[in-house]
This record gives C-alpha cells, sequence and structure tokens, in this order.
C-alpha cells in the first residue's frame, strides 16, 4: 500500500514529461489559441467567431444570465457535473463529490466562458495552429457537447451544457484538455492528469 502513492506519482510525472506528437512544432502563422489554468483546472480559450468557424449558434449569448456580455474568446472545459455545479469556489471543496468524481463518472458538463478580452500572465498561454488543426479541434470540442438544455453558470458570463465523455481519475479535466491538443498534433504531454502536466509544455 505504500508504494501506490509512489507508483501514481512516477505515472503522473512520467505521463507528463513524456511527449506526444514530440517532433511537431508550431507553424510560423496561423491560427492562435490560448491554454488557461486557474492553478487546477485547464481549459482552452478559442475565438468565439473567425474566418474558420462561429461558435455562436452552439453557445450564443442569450443562453446567459446577462447576454450582453458575450465574448469575442469563449474558454472552454470539460469535468465531472456534481463537482462543477456544487463547487463554484474552491473553498467549497467536498471530498466526497472529489472522491466519486476519481471513481468515475459518466455525467460531465462543458463549461463556457465568455471573454470579451485576453490578458498576458503565467495563466494564459498561446498555442499556434494551422487552419487544418485549428478545424480539427473545433470538431473535437463540438464533439464533446451532449443534446440538452443549457444550465445557469457560476456568474452572468458562464454557462454550463450536457457534455459527453467519462470523467474519472484517468481522464481528469486537464487530461481532457491533453486529449484536445494531442488530438490535433500539439505537441503536450503523454498523459496529464494534473494542471501542470498541461501548462509546463507552453
Amino acid at each position: 500500500m505504500l508504494l501506490l502513492p509512489l507508483i501514481l506519482m512516477l505515472l503522473v510525472v512520467g505521463g507528463s514529461a513524456i511527449p506526444a506528437n514530440h517532433v511537431a512544432n508550431p507553424p510560423p502563422r496561423g491560427v492562435t489559441i490560448h491554454v488557461y489554468t486557474n492553478g487546477v483546472h485547464t481549459g482552452l480559450v478559442l475565438p468565439t467567431v473567425n474566418a474558420l468557424h462561429d461558435w455562436r449558434s452552439r453557445v450564443p449569448a442569450s443562453d446567459l444570465a446577462d447576454p450582453r456580455l458575450a465574448g469575442q474568446w469563449l474558454l472552454f472545459g470539460w469535468g465531472q457535473r456534481d463537482f462543477y455545479l456544487n463547487t463554484p469556489t474552491w473553498d467549497r471543496v467536498d471530498p466526497a463529490t472529489v472522491i466519486r468524481a476519481i471513481l468515475g463518472s459518466d455525467r460531465t458538463l462543458m463549461h463556457v466562458d465568455h471573454l470579451r478580452q485576453l490578458w498576458r500572465g503565467p495563466d494564459l498561454r498561446s498555442v499556434v495552429l494551422t487552419p487544418e488543426q485549428y478545424r480539427a479541434l473545433v470538431a473535437a470540442i463540438d464533439a464533446d457537447f451532449a443534446p440538452g438544455k443549457a444550465i445557469a453558470g457560476y456568474g452572468p458570463d458562464d454557462v454550463f451544457y450536457p457534455g459527453r465523455g467519462r470523467y474519472s481519475g484517468i481522464r481528469t479535466c486537464n487530461e481532457w484538455t491533453g486529449v484536445k491538443l494531442r488530438g490535433v498534433g500539439v505537441r503536450v504531454g503523454m498523459w496529464t492528469p494534473l494542471s501542470w502536466s498541461v501548462m509546463r509544455w507552453f
């Protein structure tokens, strides 16, 4: 039993340090997206509208508590439904909810924050994609929206949507970010269960 935490730590470090798409290099020009972290959770920031895709039919401003706050950028995250809805702030984390999520749940949500402007800082890293990579990323994110009605978010400028996929200690919110980036050929860790597992690559 004492070896289990050590083995888990080695798996996390190894999966985070070994790159997928190890020969990939970002193109000199293309579409800029961003990888965001709040220290625990990561997500992907994409333009609401560009020449390649318009997200406004999938995440309309009318779904927000205040449609006037619809932004030029969208922050996409994925996670376990009960944890998302019952943990608006980190000081309200319920250990029982965390344990249930780690054990596995098919109840997932997509979380979308509308951002009116971006900022510079260690919590927001830029990634340049080719148009083909961008289209593939859009399709991969869009595929994780399940049918159903929007659910009120934490504030006036964010909203939840029913999601697809199974959350677990193996496929966490941060691994979701890693999966999406690996899937379009971005150089990132082979397994990214924690926030730093993702952010260390950018």
